[in-house]
C-alpha cells in the first residue's frame, strides 16, 4: 500500500501541474523549441488513444479506465502484485490513468505537451505525450521485462 501511494500520487500530482501549466502558458496548438530539432514543448489535446488514434473516443476511454483502475486496485490489494516489478508496475499504471482520466473528466480530452522529434522515419516527429502516458508506457515495459525474467527463471 505505501509503495502504490509513494509512487502513485507524487507522479499523478507531477502530471496535472505539468499539464496545468502548459494550459497557463501555452496557447492551444502552440509550441515552444527547447532543443532544435529535437524536443519542443506544445499544447495539444487528444480525445482518442496513442497515436491519435480513436479520436472522439473520450467517453468510452473514461470508462475504460475507471474499469481498468478499479481491477488493478482490486487485484493489488488481493495481493496479485507480489513482487517489487510488479507492484511498481502497477502504481505506474494507476498514476497515468488516473492522470489522462482526470483530463478527460475535467477538460473532456488529454492534454499532451511533449513533443520529440527523432527523426525516424514514420515517426518524425513522435506524437506528443504527457507524464502520464510515460507513466503508463514504463509500466508496459516492466511488466514485458519483469515477465521475461520471470519466465526465464522458471525454465
Amino acid at each position: 500500500m505505501r509503495l502504490l501511494l509513494l509512487v502513485t500520487l507524487p507522479l499523478y500530482i507531477l502530471d496535472q501541474v505539468t499539464k496545468w501549466l502548459i494550459v497557463l502558458n501555452f496557447p492551444l496548438h502552440s509550441y515552444r523549441t527547447i532543443i532544435p530539432n529535437f524536443f519542443d514543448l506544445v499544447h495539444v489535446t487528444n480525445t482518442g488513444a496513442a497515436f491519435g488514434s480513436f479520436s472522439n473516443s473520450n467517453v468510452f476511454f473514461m470508462v475504460l479506465s475507471s474499469v481498468v483502475a478499479a481491477g488493478l486496485l482490486f487485484f493489488y490489494f488481493r495481493g496479485a502484485f507480489a513482487d517489487l516489478p510488479s507492484r511498481l508496475g502497477a502504481a505506474l499504471l494507476l498514476s497515468g490513468i488516473f492522470g489522462n482520466l482526470t483530463d478527460r473528466i475535467v477538460h473532456g480530452h488529454v492534454i499532451d505537451f511533449l513533443s520529440f522529434d527523432l527523426h525516424v522515419k514514420y515517426a518524425s516527429p513522435w506524437p506528443s505525450f504527457n507524464v502520464a502516458d510515460s507513466c503508463i508506457c514504463i509500466a508496459a515495459a516492466l511488466f514485458l521485462a519483469h515477465s521475461f525474467i520471470a519466465a526465464k527463471r522458471e525454465a
